[in-house]
């Protein structure tokens, strides 16, 4: 994925901007003098590689990564049991069912719900 902003190379933000909790996650970061690489990966949608390292970066499974409040997951999801790697494929395919916003710095992520999240990166 590109680098969509000026940025600074130690944090990333997968940002959904019409998601109002991804928004307040970058103005978080802004607001501790943060200027992130921003990625729109609605936009820019994840290859298999990229959310691989970031499931490892956020130490979670999909399934644990799923948001289940979205009409595609309710209308075609919602009575399937699905595999971990099953999962995967979903979101890869649906990315507006992948939490949001995550923010990663170095090799580890955080999914910025609540903002508190987001501040153990900082802290680091």
């Amino acid at each position: 994925m590109a680098n969509q902003s000026n940025s600074n190379p130690n944090f990333i933000i997968y940002h959904n901007p019409r998601c109002s909790k991804s928004r307040e996650g970058l103005a978080h970061l802004q607001a501790n003098g943060i200027e992130p690489q921003v990625v729109s990966y609605m936009k820019t949608k994840f290859t298999v590689k990229e959310f691989d390292l970031l499931l490892a970066q956020l130490n979670m499974k999909p399934s644990e990564l799923l948001r289940k409040g979205e009409k595609i997951f309710k209308s075609e999801y919602k009575a399937l049991q699905l595999t971990e790697h099953e999962w995967k494929k979903v979101m890869l395919k649906h990315p507006e069912l992948i939490e949001r916003p995550i923010v990663v710095r170095g090799n580890k992520a955080v999914v910025g719900r609540p903002l508190e999240n987001i501040d153990s990166l900082i802290k680091k």
